[in-house]
């Protein structure tokens, strides 16, 4: 694609970045066939390549307008688009880009901007959403239905391992997870215990930053991979070897740390150490494989009734960190038939804060992924990310859990 960017953006290191994936982008229209907001709205502009078309001219100096704002801000970032494109085109960094120099210049007002403002100093402060999330459990049974759909019930870690291991991998707690499901650390905590792995968390880490990027805010996103960061080197550097996450979501921003920080010359370097020791859950117990199957073979087997169980992949999970199958083959070791689930690529709508910010296309696409995860008559429902769960959760009465806790609940069999 040929571009002429203009002299506010041209020698920056965003124009720079912006014009090396606006000259991948062929206009194959591949993206298009796998984009869940066109698929709903059957608009060019809602697809990856009509948003490409709007950023390359804003970039090129048209000016930008509500509706302009309106076709970016429909966009969930899943990032189905980049795993169809044949080009390697970065379509989310270049929308990230985009969206700063729209809202730079269409500024945001009334309810968009306190909503917004309100998201950024919820969400990221784990203390604050804590107490906020205590308070919404506490009065759980009397809050109107919506608002209950997005409150789970109060639950706990359950029980520690009490030994200590010579391998140890550094857990991020996240903003959210702790108060809404803790037992997701819990349980991964439990079941690398049984593989000789020690789970450790560094108590000054916090959000991992990617709340306020998708909110426009990617200095304090910064800040947030910054803080993570000096709260990771000491344990790093003492032989800790290297990250876990346990929310798909956070480890597909975690390892986008090096790109964000690859100006800041205090952190650049350790910035890309993390991102090369940063690992899913699901990649460290496959690999340990041989230590996991006999204590598989030594569970009780699934009762009948419980055996099917329908998992949903999150975007960020498929997409983002580009793992495929590995949950899947964890889970059908572990004795259960997974259901066949129609068009997995798309994305349930939860997208961080999209289901708050984009409200009537997020229920659509949660009707549809509900209807093709049901469809095969589960007993239960299974995922990766935090927000995907709840979002699920929300509007079904089977159980959503994470995968790690039934894995963790048949090695306890």
């Amino acid at each position: 694609m040929e571009t002429h960017l203009a002299d506010f953006i041209r020698d920056t290191t965003a124009g720079r970045e912006a014009e090396e994936i606006l000259r991948r982008c062929v206009h194959c229209g591949f993206c298009t066939a796998t984009c869940p907001t066109y698929q709903l709205l059957g608009d060019e502009l809602d697809g990856p390549r009509g948003r490409i078309y709007l950023i390359k001219q804003v970039l090129e100096g048209a000016q930008p307008t509500e509706k302009t704002r309106l076709h970016l801000d429909r966009c969930l970032s899943c990032r189905s688009c980049e795993s169809t494109c044949p080009s390697g085109v970065q379509y989310t960094r270049l929308l990230d880009i985009g969206r700063a120099v729209v809202e730079s210049k269409v500024p945001r007002k009334g309810g968009d901007a306190a909503m917004r403002g309100l998201l950024k100093t919820l969400l990221p402060r784990s203390r604050l959403f804590g107490a906020a999330m205590k308070l919404g459990q506490a009065v759980r049974l009397v809050l109107p239905p919506p608002l209950r759909a997005k409150v789970p019930p109060l639950s706990s870690a359950g029980p520690a391992p009490r030994g200590a291991h010579a391998r140890r991998l550094i857990a991020l707690a996240g903003c959210v997870q702790p108060s809404m499901y803790p037992n997701v650390n819990g349980a991964a905590r439990r079941v690398l215990d049984r593989l000789g792995i020690q789970m450790i968390e560094a108590p000054r880490a916090g959000c991992c930053g990617a709340v306020r990027l998708h909110l426009n805010d990617a200095e304090a996103a910064r800040d947030d991979a910054r803080r993570n960061i000096d709260a990771w080197w000491p344990l790093l550097e003492s032989g800790a070897e290297g990250l876990v996450m346990t929310a798909s979501g956070c480890g597909s921003h975690v390892l986008e740390y090096a790109h964000l920080l690859q100006d800041d010359p205090d952190y650049a370097v350790k910035a890309a150490r993390v991102v090369l020791t940063t690992r899913d859950v699901s990649e460290v117990v496959a690999a340990e494989a041989a230590g996991l199957a006999p204590l598989l073979q030594a569970c009780a087997a699934l009762p009948e009734g419980e055996r099917e169980l329908a998992f949903h992949s999150p975007c960020s999970l498929q997409h983002g960190l580009k793992i495929r199958g590995t949950v899947e083959s964890l889970l059908a070791a572990a004795g259960y038939a997974l259901t066949a689930v129609a068009d997995s690529h798309l994305c349930c709508g939860s997208a961080g804060t999209y289901s708050v910010l984009q409200p009537v296309l997020s229920k659509r696409l949660l009707s549809n992924k509900l209807a093709a995860l049901t469809a095969g008559a589960p007993a239960a429902i299974a995922s990766a990310n935090v927000g995907c769960m709840a979002h699920l959760q929300g509007a079904t009465a089977l159980p959503v859990k994470h995968w790690i806790e039934l894995l963790d609940a048949r090695l306890s069999s």
